[in-house]
């Protein structure tokens, strides 16, 4: 097993103020008086707090970041005790959840009250790839308590906050990206023909947890005879044979950070047309590493890979990108599409994800995960090897 330097779990607290700092700064330009989250995920990017109780629907849960100084925390008693010993965060308000008939609605709407108010814009979870995590007729009743207010769709602000990642940040998705490619490359020994899908999905979960992942939420794991049908479900208890190719792709998390990455593996002796499409695949990865530059579009580093897929003998892409952004969740804006005009920046994470489907029902998807330099694009997940691995 390689031994590399774990990163701590947990933030210092000068992240977080750096965090916030910035986030303020966005927020005047957006013209937003306070961000209002709901989510695991903005919760945390802004406070710090780990739990597992975002399992449960029952309560919700409430971070206010103000035009000026640190968030506020409107939660259920059950929570006070350790957001206020586990975060950075002190103005903590509390009610007595769960109450249906008022889950925390006016406690919410007091708090917003009483913040300055000069655009009388509150931004909130409304938009592009974005949910609320409290049932919507409280948001109604909440936009009702506050008439003066402007519930305002702050997804482009939200986003704009979190798709450029601190260093620290970075540092997590690397090490994620690094237990996962070890595992992937450690794969093949353990796997031989005849064992499931499923063997192969379990095999590699454990090693990626043995490795020190904290979770692993994503594992498709489809076989198919020179290329996959699909990439989106398995696995299945099919039977590897030769001439299969494997793929898998691993959503799996340190410190609430995800990495999102696949391989692909010869089951015995595949096609040469099943070797000539990965190695097209192969190659418009590295065309779309070496094109992710600062101050490309998106949808141009989508064109320069398309025109490739297209000249191997693509026969459509019913994905719709090929590559998204990645940080807290499996899958971030931007994405590599048509259409997207965002302009990539050094701190951004990215997937490269191209695929190919050059006969039909037969697929070959690569994807690796990259961060944005000035000097060029910097690999996170160790590069796939340009033939197959075999599984025997």
């Amino acid at each position: 097993m390689t031994h590399r330097t774990i990163p701590p779990h947990g933030f210092a607290h000068s992240e977080f103020e750096a965090r916030t700092a910035r986030a303020q700064s966005i927020m005047r330009r957006h013209r937003l008086d306070a961000l209002l989250v709901t989510t695991a995920f903005d919760f945390r990017y802004f406070s710090g707090l780990d739990m597992q109780f975002w399992e449960s629907p029952t309560r919700p849960w409430f971070l206010i970041v103000p035009a000026n100084g640190k968030p506020i925390a409107v939660i259920p008693e059950i929570g006070a005790p350790e957001v206020a010993e586990r975060t950075w965060i002190q103005d903590i308000h509390t009610w007595p959840a769960p109450q249906p008939m008022d889950d925390g609605v006016s406690l919410l709407a007091n708090v917003i009250a009483s913040l300055p108010a000069k655009f009388k814009r509150v931004g909130m979870e409304l938009g592009r790839e974005m949910s609320l995590r409290m049932p919507v007729i409280d948001f109604l009743a909440l936009r009702d308590r506050l008439p003066g207010h402007e519930f305002a769709d702050g997804a482009p602000c939200i986003w704009e906050i979190r798709m450029v990642k601190t260093e620290a940040e970075i540092d997590r998705i690397r090490y994620i990206c690094q237990i996962a490619s070890d595992a992937y490359d450690a794969l093949p020994a353990s796997l031989s023909i005849g064992m499931t899908e499923r063997d192969a999905a379990r095999t590699l979960r454990v090693d990626i947890n043995r490795r020190g992942a904290d979770s692993v939420t994503f594992l498709p794991a489809i076989a198919g005879p020179g290329g996959v049908p699909q990439i989106i479900c398995g696995p299945s208890d099919r039977a590897l044979s030769d001439g299969d190719v494997l793929f898998l792709d691993t959503g799996s998390t340190f410190d609430g950070y995800f990495c999102d990455f696949d391989r692909n593996y010869a089951v015995g002796t595949i096609s040469d047309a099943a070797k000539r499409a990965h190695d097209a695949v192969w190659r418009t990865t590295e065309a779309g590493i070496a094109a992710a530059i600062p101050g490309m579009l998106c949808e141009d580093l989508f064109k320069i890979m398309n025109a490739m897929l297209v000249d191997a003998g693509s026969l459509g892409n019913n994905i719709g990108r090929l590559g998204h952004g990645l940080g807290k969740q499996l899958t971030e804006p931007p994405s590599h599409r048509l259409g997207d005009k965002t302009v990539l920046t050094p701190g951004m994470v990215l997937t490269i994800e191209p695929g190919l489907e050059y006969a039909p029902g037969k697929m070959i998807v690569h994807e690796e995960n990259i961060v944005i330099r000035d000097g060029g694009a910097e690999l996170l997940t160790t590069r796939a090897p340009r033939e197959m691995l075999q599984i025997t």
